[in-house]
């Protein structure tokens, strides 16, 4: 009888514990407004998944930014990603990625890269988390020639080439509601190197929703003349945790 007890309590203790889901999503907006003596209007998004079990690890993000100004649309810019990880070891692991980038103010109007490779985490907790990545791959090109005359074409060609790619990414959890993030991507092919830096600081109000300031940079060391190496947009956003 003692026995059976024992184990019907024991069923009932690992009924009560809550297994975590392997799903996390991350929904953000933000939206700016001035008038005076100019209007605009900014609007960005973004939707980020992840799931995670056993070795695997699978995310998805999705970034979205429009400006209006007097009227007229000023920037526009999609980018969306997706990688997979399996773990080899302790600390290493294999990935495939995929990025894309339309724009239409930027240096190209699109720009896909894949890649496959290895990481290394330096650490993983959930006070610091520092990962690395490096690997080859392969880029696809679109040049941006708006605001070239049709008698002045340059850099008029499509990129197809073969790429090297390097990827840091580190968190820390500076207090119980405050994190810092930054993410730095390299690519660098024959045709130019373009280099991507997203930081950020989260502020927990609940559980749930954050509020959230990004400051992201695309720098193009190679684009036509006339047109700025680097774009950046700074934001603050509503973070939605589910």
């Amino acid at each position: 009888m003692s026995s059976m007890l024992a184990h019907a309590q024991e069923t009932e203790q690992t009924d009560d514990i809550e297994i975590a889901s392997p799903w996390s999503t991350e929904v953000e907006f933000g939206y700016q407004s001035h008038s005076g003596n100019s209007d605009s209007e900014a609007l960005n998004s973004r939707l980020n998944a992840e799931y995670i079990k056993g070795r695997y690890r699978t995310s998805g993000e999705w970034k979205y930014y429009l400006l209006y100004k007097d009227g007229e649309e000023d920037k526009r810019q999609s980018t969306y990603s997706a990688q997979s990880d399996f773990k080899l070891g302790a600390k290493t692991y294999a990935y495939g990625s995929f990025k894309g980038v339309d724009s239409r103010y930027t240096a190209y109007f699109k720009d896909y890269t894949f890649s496959g490779g290895l990481g290394y985490q330096f650490s993983n907790t959930d006070q610091f988390v520092l990962e690395v990545e490096f690997g080859p791959g392969f880029r696809y090109q679109e040049p941006n020639q708006d605001e070239i005359d049709d008698d002045d074409i340059i850099f008029p060609e499509i990129v197809e080439e073969a790429i090297f790619r390097g990827n840091v990414n580190t968190r820390w959890q500076a207090l119980d509601n405050l994190s810092i993030a930054v993410d730095m991507t390299a690519v660098s092919g024959h045709s130019n190197t373009r280099i991507d830096t997203d930081i950020s600081a989260t502020n927990n109000i609940t559980e749930d929703i954050a509020l959230k300031l990004a400051h992201s940079r695309q720098y193009h060391d190679r684009v036509p003349t006339g047109l700025a190496k680097s774009d950046s947009v700074f934001s603050v956003n509503l973070l939605f945790i589910f």
